[in-house]
């Protein structure tokens, strides 16, 4: 285990995160598409955990993709998040956590030839934080 995991059990969680944000980055619910708060952001900085603030993406890599979610097409970096098979809900798909805190993120799809790695990380914006760049 990294010695940066963070482990909480639920109560601790729940004392943390509204219950909204604690049903969709601990119990993986999807909040309404075309409606988080982070879709439209466009200035330069980066996302971050929610739950524990660990850098998830860059501002660079976030694109318009028309599917009612903020994406990007690739992880701030390699250990940032981890990718796990996803067999809910009748599909198969990949789900997307934060590799320090195992909250859930999103999904990612390999649908985006558009981008440079041809994937989409449809994410949540209730999963994340954004800071703006310092100039």
């Amino acid at each position: 285990m990294s010695p940066n995991k963070i482990i909480k059990t639920d109560a601790e969680w729940r004392a943390q995160l509204n219950d909204f944000e604690f049903a969709v980055l601990r119990e993986a619910a999807t909040e309404r598409p075309w409606t988080g708060a982070l879709l439209d952001e466009k200035r330069p900085g980066v996302f971050k955990c929610r739950a524990c603030g660990a850098e998830l993406f860059g501002s660079g890599t976030k694109f318009d993709s028309h599917c009612g979610w903020p994406s990007f097409y690739e992880a701030a970096n390699s250990d940032a998040v981890t990718l796990i098979e996803d067999r809910t809900h009748g599909m198969v798909r990949t789900e997307v956590r934060c590799a320090t805190c195992d909250s859930h993120l999103g999904h990612v799809f390999p649908d985006a030839p558009q981008t440079p790695t041809g994937d989409r990380f449809c994410i949540n914006s209730v999963s994340l934080t954004f800071d703006e760049a310092v100039e």
